[in-house]
C-alpha cells in the first residue's frame, strides 16, 4: 500500500506520467469515449451534457441532459487503480448534489459498480454486480463511521478506486472509506455519471496492476 500511495503522489505532482500510469482524459468531442443512457432501453437526451477541455484536460457534465453515463472505450480493464478528482459546481439553493465514477461495468450498464460523490456525503461503493450468477443490488455504505471525508460542493475530492480480483476498494482523499468484497465480475469498462448536477472531473489516471 505504501508503494501505491507514493505512486497517488507522483500521478498528482508529476507531468509527464509515472511508469505504469496512463493518461485516459477523453481527446476532442469526447474522442474515444461514448455517451451511454440510463437506464439502458431509454433514448439519449437531446441535449447533450458532456464536454471536455482539451487545454486543462477538465471533463464537465452540466447536468441538463438527464441520466446518462459517459464510458471509456480504451478497454474493459481487469485489475488497476483508477485515480479521478472531481467537484460540483455549487449552486445557490439547497441541492442534492449527485454523481459518480465507476469501475468494471458492462458496456450497455446492466452491470454496474459505482464510487458515489456528493456534497460532503457519498464516498462508499455500491451497484448492481453478480451475485451467485444473478444480478443484485450491493451496498457498502454501512461501512461509513464517523466523519465523511468527502468535500462539499465547489471544492475538489480525489478519489482512487482500487480493483483487485473478486474485490474493489475506495480511498477518498486519501482516506479508506469502503470495501467490497466477493464481486462477481472481474473486468469491464470505466466511467463517469451524469445525475442533474454540474460536476467537473480532472486528472483521469489509471494503472492496470
Amino acid at each position: 500500500m505504501k508503494k501505491a500511495s507514493l505512486a497517488l503522489l507522483l500521478v498528482c505532482a508529476c507531468s509527464p506520467l509515472p511508469r505504469g500510469w496512463i493518461d485516459i482524459t477523453p481527446g476532442p468531442d469526447l474522442q474515444g469515449w461514448t455517451v451511454v443512457d440510463v437506464p439502458v432501453d431509454g433514448p439519449l437526451s437531446p441535449s447533450p451534457q458532456w464536454s471536455v477541455d482539451t487545454k486543462t484536460g477538465i471533463v464537465r457534465c452540466s447536468g441538463r441532459g438527464g441520466r446518462d453515463w459517459l464510458r471509456c472505450d480504451k478497454k474493459e480493464f481487469s485489475d488497476f487503480i483508477l485515480h479521478v478528482e472531481w467537484r460540483f459546481e455549487k449552486i445557490a439553493e439547497p441541492a442534492k448534489y449527485n454523481s459518480g465514477v465507476f469501475v468494471r461495468n458492462s458496456a450497455e450498464f446492466k452491470i454496474w459498480h459505482q464510487a458515489q460523490c456528493g456534497s460532503s456525503s457519498g464516498g462508499f461503493l455500491f451497484g448492481n454486480s453478480l451475485v451467485n450468477g444473478e444480478i443484485k443490488r450491493v451496498d457498502t455504505r454501512d461501512q461509513l463511521s464517523g466523519a465523511n471525508p468527502v468535500k462539499p460542493a465547489g471544492e475538489w475530492n480525489c478519489y482512487e478506486i482500487t480493483c483487485i480480483d473478486s474485490s474493489l476498494s475506495l480511498k477518498v482523499n486519501g482516506i479508506a472509506t469502503s470495501r467490497w468484497e466477493h464481486v462477481g465480475v472481474l473486468s469491464g469498462y470505466v466511467g463517469l455519471e451524469a445525475e442533474g448536477y454540474a460536476v467537473l472531473f480532472k486528472n483521469l489516471r489509471l494503472k492496470e496492476l
